[in-house]
C-alpha cells in the first residue's frame, strides 16, 4: 500500500512540505483502514456506549466496566484474521498476546479469554489445517501465560475458505485505584520502552490488515506477520502489576499496529501533547535497523509507558528483576510529536543519549500528534440494502436431517478445540466452555463488598459471579445481515441468562469484506445497525471493540460477521446444568420464548438441504425475556437450562441428553425442531407452573415432554419417532475429535 493521492494531498497541505519516507509510512498504517476506521467510524455512532456501570468507554485500549462496588473489569476484543492465514500458529498466537496487552494497559490483571473462530467447509484440507494452527496457537500462548481460555465458538462456512477471520477477546480484572488509561498527562514525563527487544517482524502488519488477501499471501506477506513469545508476555504481565503496585506508571498503551509509531504517537495525541523521541534509543534485537523500522516494526511483547522523571529508575529496577528490556526513549511535550535518528549512534554497541550528540542526528517525523491520529478523511461508501427470500423448503427426511444437523460440525460437539485450552488457571472458572456461557469467581468483589458496603455490614455479604458469551453465526448474517446480527446479540445474552445472569455490556469485533463493493457495504452496515438495535434494547452497552474489513480474497468476500463479546454479572457462582443429570427424571421440559414463526431462514438445515425462507421474528421485549429466564435459571425447581440456537431444538435437546438422564419429547413439525430462533431456552424444572407464571405477560412457555432416566431422546415429530441413546448422539457429535485426532 502507499499513501492515495486525496491523502498525499492533506497531508503536504498539512506539512507544508512532502512528508519524509517515515512520516509517509506512518501515515500510510495511521490512516489505514484497520487503524482509522475509515469506512466504518461513520456507521458506529449506532452504538449506546454509556451506562452507569460504563467507567471507560471506546477508544482506549480496552473499556472498563464497574462489575461490583469498587470492581472493575475490563473488555477488549480485536481480530488477526489476515495474519492467521498467512501463518496460522503465530496469527493466533500474537492475536491472543496483543489483546493481553491491551488488557494491560488499562491496569487490569487479565483473567480470561474468548475466541471466535471461523474457517472454510470443515472438508476441506485448506480448512483444517488453519483451524489446526490457529487453535494451537491460542493453547500455546494462552497456556503459556497462565489466562483461561473459557468461551467461544467454531463455524465453518465456504466463504472463509480464502480468508479465516480470528477474534480474540479478554477479560481483565482491576481495583478502582489502580485504573490506567492511554491519554498522556504532563510535558517532562519520560515514555520508557519496556518488554522484548525490537525486530523486523510485523512490518507494515496495519497496511497488510487493510487490503484483500493475494492468491500470493502466504508467502509474500509472511515479514507482516509478528512471532510471539508467550513467556516475555507472562513476564510483562507480572512487571506490570509490580509498576501499578508502585504507582510508577502515568499512562500505558501497548504497542500493536504500526508498532512505537502508533503506540507513542496515540498515547500523546489523547492526551493533546506531544512527544521528542530518540529511535536509536529503543532496545534492538537485529543489527543495523534503520529508523523507519524502528518506528514501525510490530515486534511482540513490548509497553510503552508514561512515567515521572523521577520514577524512571524504579521502572528500569523493575524490567530488570523481570528480565525485560528497558529503554528510556523520549518524552512528553507540549509540541509535535517529534522522532530523530542518529545512525552513528545506533551503529553503536549500546546507544545512549551522550552518543547522540555525534552529528549523525536526523529529525525523521516532524508532525501534529492528532493529525497523525485524526485527520484521515472518513470515507462515503454507496451500500446496496440486501433482500430477504421467500418461503421455498425442500422435502426432508427426518432422520437425515436429524442427523445431518446434529452431526454438522458448526453444531457439533467443539471439545476437540476447548480440550487444548487451560480454562482452570488462576482457579476462578465455575463454568469452563463447553457450556452456553462461562461463569468466572469474582472474588474480590466480595472482598469489596466485605470491606465497606451496607450489606457486609448487615451480615449478607453475596458472592459475584460474572458470565461470559463470545461468537457470531455466519448463516445468520448471510441471510439476513441486520437481522441476523440482532439474533447474535440476543443469543450471546440468551447464554447469559441460561445461566443466571444478566448483560452487563458488550464488546464487538466487526468483521467483512471490502467496503468499496456496494453489496459488501450494505451487508456490513446491515451487521452494525441490528447488533446496535438489539444491545440497546438489551441494555447492554457495546463499550468497545475492533473493526476488520478487506476481508476479502479471489474466493470472494466473508460474510458479514458480527462477533460479539458479552459479559454480565449474577449472585454467586453456581450456575444450573446444560445437561441433564440423574436427579433431573421426571422434571417437565418446557421450551420459553417466542418461536419466531418457526421461520427457517439462516439455519443450519436449510444450509445443507437447501430451499430459502425468510429470518425468524424476534421478541419485541427481549431485556424481560433475558431477566425472566435469569431468574428461573437460579431457580431452586430448576434442573438444566439449555438455550436453543445453533441447530434448534433438534441440537438443544440431543446436548442435554447424558448416560444418566434422558427425555421423551413431542413436536408437530420439522419446522418446530430445527428452526433457530434465538431468545429461547429449554427448561428441565420440576415446577412448570411456576416458570408459566414468571413468563406470563413476557414470552410463550410450551411443554416438550419430560426427563427421564433412559440416558436416551426419545423424539416424536408430527407422528414419526425416533430413538437415540447418550452414546449414539456422542458419537454423531464427535465429528471434530473423529476427523482431527
Amino acid at each position: 500500500m502507499s499513501l492515495s493521492e486525496q491523502d498525499r494531498e492533506l497531508v503536504d497541505a498539512e506539512l507544508g512540505r512532502e512528508p519524509t519516507p517515515a512520516e509517509a509510512a506512518l501515515f500510510e498504517n495511521l490512516w489505514s483502514e484497520h487503524c482509522a476506521y475509515r469506512s466504518s467510524r461513520p456507521l458506529l455512532s449506532a452504538f449506546e456506549s454509556e451506562g452507569e456501570q460504563v467507567v471507560v468507554g471506546p477508544g482506549d485500549d480496552a473499556a472498563v466496566v464497574e462489575a461490583a462496588d469498587g470492581t472493575y473489569i475490563t473488555m477488549g476484543i480485536e481480530s488477526h484474521n489476515h495474519p492467521s492465514f498467512v501463518d496460522p500458529y503465530d496469527g493466533a498466537a500474537t492475536g491472543v498476546g496483543g489483546i493481553v496487552r491491551d488488557t494491560l494497559s488499562m491496569g487490569a490483571y487479565p483473567i480470561a479469554l474468548a475466541d471466535s473462530l471461523y474457517f472454510g467447509d470443515f472438508d476441506r484440507e485448506h480448512s483444517r489445517y488453519l483451524l489446526e494452527g490457529v487453535v494451537e496457537g491460542i493453547s500455546d500462548y494462552g497456556n503459556s501465560i497462565g489466562v483461561p481460555t473459557v468461551a467461544g465458538s467454531t463455524a465453518f462456512h465456504d466463504d472463509y475458505e480464502g480468508n479465516p477471520l480470528v477474534n480474540v477477546a479478554c477479560v481483565g480484572l482491576l481495583d478502582e485505584d489502580r485504573l490506567v488509561t492511554a491519554d498522556a498527562k504532563e510535558p517532562g514525563n519520560k515514555l520508557v520502552l519496556v518488554g522484548n527487544a525490537t525486530g523486523r517482524d510485523g512490518l507494515g502488519g496495519a497496511s497488510f490488515a487493510s487490503e484483500d488477501l493475494s492468491e500470493d499471501a502466504e508467502t509474500e506477506d509472511r515479514p507482516a506477520v509478528q512471532v510471539g513469545d508467550p513467556y516475555t508476555e507472562k513476564l510483562l504481565v507480572e512487571a506490570n502489576e509490580a509498576l501499578l503496585d508502585r504507582d510508577l506508571v502515568e499512562a500505558a498503551r501497548d504497542l500493536g499496529a504500526a508498532g512505537l509509531g502508533g503506540a507513542s504517537s496515540e498515547m500523546v495525541a489523547k492526551g493533546g501533547l506531544g512527544a521528542e523521541i530518540r529511535l536509536e534509543a529503543v532496545h534492538q534485537r537485529e543489527p543495523n535497523m534503520n529508523a523507519l523500522e524502528i518506528l514501525l516494526a510490530e515486534s511482540q511483547e513490548r509497553m510503552c509507558y508514561e512515567v515521572r522523571p523521577e520514577n524512571v529508575d524504579a521502572v528500569e529496577q523493575v524490567a530488570e528483576k523481570y528480565d525485560l528490556g528497558c529503554s528510556v526513549i523520549g518524552e512528553v511535550t507540549e509540541g509535535n510529536y517529534v522522532c530523530t535518528f542518529d545512525s552513528e549512534a545506533n551503529a553503536s554497541e549500546k546507544p545512549t543519549e551522550e552518543r547522540s550528540d555525534s552529528g549523525g542526528r536526523e529529525t525523521v517525523v516532524d508532525v501534529d500528534a492528532e493529525f497523525l491520529g485524526d485527520g484521515a478523511p472518513m470515507n462515503d461508501l454507496p451500500a446496496e440494502e440486501p433482500t430477504q427470500p421467500e418461503r421455498d423448503l425442500p422435502d426432508a427426511d427426518l432422520r437425515d436431517a436429524f442427523e445431518a444437523v446434529v452431526g454438522h460440525p458448526n453444531t457439533a460437539s467443539k471439545r476437540w478445540v476447548y480440550r487444548q485450552y487451560d480454562h482452570e488457571v488462576q482457579v476462578r472458572t465455575a463454568t469452563g466452555p463447553g457450556d452456553d456461557a462461562a461463569v468466572l469467581a469474582l472474588r474480590e468483589a466480595r472482598k469489596s463488598a466485605e470491606k465497606g458496603s451496607a450489606a457486609a455490614s448487615s451480615g449478607d455479604s453475596r458472592e459475584t459471579g460474572l458470565a461470559v458469551s463470545s461468537g457470531a453465526d455466519p448463516n445468520w448474517t448471510s441471510a439476513a445481515p441486520y437481522e441476523g446480527a440482532r439474533a447474535v446479540a440476543l443469543e450471546n445474552a440468551t447464554n447469559l441468562a441460561a445461566k443466571g445472569a444478566t448483560p452487563l455490556a458488550a464488546v464487538d469485533c466487526l468483521n467483512g469484506g471490502n467496503p468499496e463493493k456496494p453489496d459488501v457495504y450494505g451487508g456490513f452496515r446491515g451487521i452494525v445497525d441490528g447488533l446496535a438495535d438489539m444491545c440497546a434494547a438489551l441494555g447492554a452497552p457495546v463499550v468497545g471493540g475492533n473493526v476488520s474489513l478487506y476481508n476479502d480474497s479471489p474466493s470472494g468476500p466473508i460474510p458479514p460477521t458480527p462477533t460479539l463479546a458479552m459479559t454480565g454479572t449474577k449472585d454467586g457462582y453456581d450456575a444450573p446444568p446444560a445437561h441433564l443429570s440423574a436427579d433431573a427424571g421426571g422434571a417437565t421440559l418446557l421450551v420459553v420464548g417466542a418461536d419466531g414463526g418457526n421461520r427457517l431462514g439462516g439455519s443450519q438445515l436449510l444450509a445443507q438441504t437447501g430451499g430459502s425462507d425468510r429470518f425468524p421474528e424476534l421478541p419485541e421485549n427481549p431485556r424481560e425475556v433475558v431477566a425472566t429466564l435469569a431468574d428461573v435459571a437460579d431457580s431452586e425447581a430448576t434442573a438444566a437450562v439449555h438455550d436453543v440456537s445453533h441447530g434448534g431444538l433438534a441440537v438443544a435437546l440431543a446436548e442435554m441428553v447424558t448416560d444418566e438422564a434422558g427425555a421423551a419429547v413431542e413436536l408437530d413439525s420439522l419446522d418446530a425442531l430445527f428452526a433457530e430462533t434465538p431468545g429461547r431456552a429449554v427448561v428441565a424444572t420440576t415446577d412448570p407452573e411456576a416458570v408459566r407464571e414468571a413468563f406470563d405477560g413476557v414470552a410463550p412457555v410450551a411443554e416438550l415432554g419430560e426427563a427421564d432416566d433412559s440416558g436416551a431422546l426419545d423424539l416424536t415429530v408430527d407422528g414419526e419417532s425416533l430413538s437415540y441413546d447418550a452414546d449414539d448422539i456422542a458419537a454423531l457429535r464427535d465429528v471434530l475429535a473423529r476427523e482431527l485426532d
